[in-house]
């Protein structure tokens, strides 16, 4: 295997641990999302820095609206701040950027935010950035079969590539590699058409101390894997 084939094409990871970050330290959950929002960009440069060419983040699922709404409000304002901290930085290194999910439920300022940065950095080509907010894996699948019902496609004609053709990650490959933080074992409704032949890897630590080290160990790991897609390896 060479060296660029073992590097994934594709990274998506699940940011969890927040709240027991902040907790561990006296602290209100919300610090403990801010201070995840803050080491979202020195992943996206180590990322760009070891060839990964797209990194999709789970921010904010369709069931954590049921959260308090306290909670949910200073998760809006902590995206806002970080769009209007971080865009231009994630410009400057080459980031294109995509929303992930349904923009309903989301305020009309928060929406332009969003749509503004994407259309800012469209034409960057260093590394797409993916942000999973408002985002659910199977509310996906059914928008994209409500997408397929509405151009009047027969159901009998319904292909595989048809279906991820309409998901909200259309034009990205599949991950390769999806980690979690905090020690979890679970995809918690993300992605779950696209991760059919992902390869996991979990680490207990929580995701604001999630650092470029942790991630070239996950590469690594990576790395040394046989991906064999229902087939058979090599070997045998």
């Amino acid at each position: 295997m060479s060296q660029r084939a073992r590097i994934p094409r594709h990274i998506a990871i699940i940011m969890d641990g927040n709240g027991r970050w902040a907790r561990q330290r006296h602290l209100p959950r919300l610090a403990g999302h801010r201070a995840g929002t803050e080491n979202i960009r020195r992943i996206v440069t180590e990322c760009a820095e070891q060839g990964v060419q797209y990194l999709t983040l789970y921010a904010f699922s369709t069931e954590n609206w049921s959260r308090p709404s306290a909670e949910v409000d200073g998760l809006m304002r902590i995206l806002s701040d970080f769009i209007d901290r971080e865009t231009i930085n994630l410009h400057r290194e080459g980031a294109r950027l995509r929303h992930l999910g349904r923009l309903d439920n989301i305020s009309a300022e928060l929406r332009q935010k969003i749509l503004d940065a994407i259309e800012l950095t469209r034409h960057n080509t260093r590394i797409t950035l993916a942000v999973a907010f408002n985002y659910g894996g199977r509310a996906d699948i059914v928008d994209a079969v409500r997408e397929l019902i509405a151009l009047g496609v027969n159901a009998d004609d319904v292909t595989e590539k048809m279906i991820s053709d309409h998901l909200s990650t259309r034009g990205m490959p599949d991950p390769d590699l999806i980690i979690r933080t905090s020690g979890e074992w679970r995809l918690s409704n993300f992605l779950i058409w696209q991760a059919a032949y992902s390869e996991y890897w979990t680490t207990s630590v929580y995701w604001p101390d999630f650092s470029p080290e942790h991630l070239r160990q996950a590469i690594h790991d990576y790395g040394q894997r046989q991906r064999r897609f229902g087939g058979l390896s090599e070997e045998s």
